[in-house]
């Protein structure tokens, strides 16, 4: 705690500022990490809720800083003066020292250095921006009346009170031995007709279908997070009550691939059209934008493609155009946005078919043997309550819905083998570039553009395919605009010096991101303990370039009076003082500096093809109809279906592929 508290209040420092234009700003450089209690957050978090295979590594080293020994092996010569006792522990080394030491870190040269500083700005910075006190914590929405209420069933209930909810659905509730080992407690076991793991986009989708056709659904169950430092929401609608509303048909010249390169039909037949036209439909995609009230991110965006003659048009999205929310990736508040939890999963809840179990763990999927086939068959799902308590779901199907990043490790938990299971994981990894209009940037009246905030509006109205190469190879770099309030802001921007930071968060509201996505061709692995190891290719470290190009010449054509990458040196380009030759010389440099290496934060997008889909064993997980080639019974519905990166926001792809596996599976239930 002494060596975080020191780091802390290093990255985020009390500055005295008696020329600050306003008394908030003042109080906001004066408050130090320390005096809000962001170390004791911080640590706590380590020492509880946090999951990473180098949790252990952090750890030794804020113990190492807290001697003078293991700060000199950190520090060098930094922590040496000439008082008493001359070699010092990190949280006695002067402030500006201190900064100079974590610069250092930052583009450090040893790869270990650049990883300590990165993970600790990311949390310290992350719960700074987002911590509540008590006096000022949001109220928790009640949600015992939303249109899920009566689906809700809590498995920790009294066994009457737990029976009774259930049987309002047409399921049951018996007590069943432990499988495997009889003489353990036996566990309370429902029977229905499937059960689905995960409630996004693929669970959903299929959830809600099969229980329009008639049958009876087990349970939702939410997995956990992943063990990795990755922000996900864990929560019922998945992945579609936090994303950032953008709703893309599955491109023509990937569906294309997937069909040549693949051997899937499925994606040029009528049926998946079908799918396509029906996912949209029920979740109230459309494309209308009302222009005015675009947030500062897209306005940027668009105005700046319109002056270079850039392609650019309006994001299809599943919330109606006057839709203006901008915090939607916390959960839309008003429903408007149209997740599974609005949708899909209404669905189920008004057929009375199935019930959802929130707050539940899937431990493992149960099969067995049956009659000498060389397959075994799924019998139903294995999982915790919250208290730790261990129940049973007994189906004829079971669906696993859990994510790219949790279906590999359920399936693999569950005994599993095929090598393509936690395979080809692809993240469509990400980049950014910002740019700084001030409030009195504006040169059009009409534009409004001295209006606008970065986090108002709709998240994302605004996208440009210049450096997407769809004509062409088909892999390249979209470009679109990020969801950055105050946490992740502080999470990728630039850390040079405490005041120098400050001053940047100032600016937020007035400061517009926009991101290259590439559709990557590297992919990594998901192991059976959840640890991810991923590398881009050369493609697509080249694509992630090409984007900062055109993104940086975008934010100059919008305007901006300060450009800039999120490299770790934190440079920040004055465009209208330079002259043509300094800009054409800082883009050249910006767009060629190495992406990723812990210098330039890469982010995530979205995660997919780990469970990827083909027409044999040899070459895949699961088949075309998403059903594992190892268990019968066992389907996968989520987007580790994948066979490629899609390159494009996946969530129709998603739910239109868990139509047809949902479809697929009403056809054959009835042989299980």
């Amino acid at each position: 705690m002494d060596s975080l508290t020191a780091i802390s209040d290093t990255l985020l420092p009390s500055i005295d500022l008696p020329g600050a234009r306003n008394e908030s700003i003042r109080a906001f450089y004066l408050t130090s990490a320390s005096m809000i209690g962001t170390p004791e957050i911080v640590g706590g978090y380590l020492s509880g809720r946090l999951r990473h295979k180098l949790l252990g590594l952090l750890r030794l080293s804020l113990w190492l800083l807290s001697t003078w020994y293991g700060t000199f092996i950190f520090c060098g010569t930094r922590c040496v003066s000439c008082r008493f006792p001359f070699i010092h522990k990190f949280s006695d080394i002067d402030p500006k020292r201190r900064e100079q030491i974590l610069s250092s870190w930052s583009s450090s040269p040893i790869y270990l250095y650049r990883q300590l500083f990165r993970g600790l700005k990311f949390l310290i910075l992350l719960f700074y921006f987002t911590q509540v006190n008590e006096k000022k914590e949001n109220p928790a929405e009640d949600d015992r009346f939303g249109p899920l209420h009566r689906a809700m069933v809590h498995v920790e209930s009294p066994g009457d009170a737990l029976a009774a909810a259930l049987s309002r659905t047409g399921l049951s509730l018996a007590t069943h031995p432990f499988p495997g080992d009889r003489r353990k407690k036996p566990l309370r076991t429902i029977h229905c007709d499937a059960v689905v793991v995960g409630s996004g986009s693929g669970g959903g989708v299929v959830a809600g279908v099969l229980a329009q056709a008639g049958y009876k659904g087990g349970g939702l169950l939410a997995t956990t997070d992943t063990g990795v430092v990755v922000l996900s929401g864990s929560t019922v609608g998945g992945g579609s009550a936090i994303n950032w509303a953008a709703a893309l048909r599955t491109p023509d010249h990937v569906a294309a691939e997937w069909r040549r390169d693949h051997g899937l039909e499925l994606f040029g037949s009528a049926a998946y059209a079908e799918a396509l036209d029906a996912v949209c439909e029920r979740i109230g995609v459309q494309s209308d934008v009302h222009v005015m009230e675009e947030n500062l991110n897209n306005a940027a965006l668009r105005r700046g493609c319109l002056e270079l003659g850039y392609p650019v048009f309006n994001i299809s999205r599943n919330a109606p155009p006057d839709h203006h929310c901008g915090w939607c990736c916390f959960g839309c508040k008003d429903g408007r946005k149209k997740a599974t939890s609005e949708t899909w999963l209404v669905d189920m809840a008004e057929s009375r078919n199935g019930v959802i179990l929130p707050g539940c763990r899937a431990v493992r999927v149960l099969h067995r043997d049956r009659g000498g086939r060389r397959r075994k068959v799924a019998t139903g799902v294995l999982f915790e309550s919250e208290s730790g308590e261990t129940f049973i779901v007994e189906s004829k199907v079971t669906v696993v819905a859990c994510g790219a990043l949790n279906t590999p490790v359920l399936l693999k938990r569950s005994g599993l083998r095929n090598p393509y299971i936690g395979k080809h994981l692809h993240l469509h990894p990400v980049v950014m570039v910002w740019g700084y209009f001030p409030e009195s940037g504006s040169r059009r009246p009409d534009y409004r553009e001295e209006e606008k905030r970065s986090y108002e509006g709709g998240i994302m109205t605004a996208m440009s395919t210049v450096a997407a190469n769809w004509g062409t190879t088909g892999y390249g770099a979209v470009i679109q605009t990020p969801a950055l309030h105050p946490g992740m802001f502080s999470v990728v921007t630039p850390w040079t010096s405490g005041a120098d930071f400050k001053d940047r968060m100032t600016r937020f509201p007035r400061t517009a991101h926009v991101f290259a996505l590439a559709r990557d061709r590297g992919s990594g692995t998901v192991d059976g303990e959840g640890n991810i190891s991923y590398r881009m290719e050369r493609g697509d470290e080249e694509s992630l370039k090409n984007g900062v190009e055109k993104m940086l010449w975008i934010m100059a054509g919008a305007g901006a009076e300060e450009v800039g990458t999120q490299h770790c040196k934190g440079e920040r380009f004055e465009v209208k003082r330079a002259s043509a030759r300094e800009w054409e010389r800082f883009v050249r440099e910006a767009s060629r500096r190495v992406v990723g290496r812990l210098t330039t934060p890469v982010c995530s997008a979205h995660q997919m093809g780990s469970c990827r889909m083909g027409v044999e064993a040899t070459t895949s997980a699961v088949d075309e109809r998403g059903e594992t080639w190892e268990v019968e019974g066992l389907f996968v519905a989520d987007a580790s279906v994948f066979p490629t990166a899609l390159g494009v926001n996946p969530m129709v792809t998603v739910q239109a592929i868990a139509y047809c596996t949902a479809h697929s599976i009403a056809q054959v239930a009835a042989f299980y």
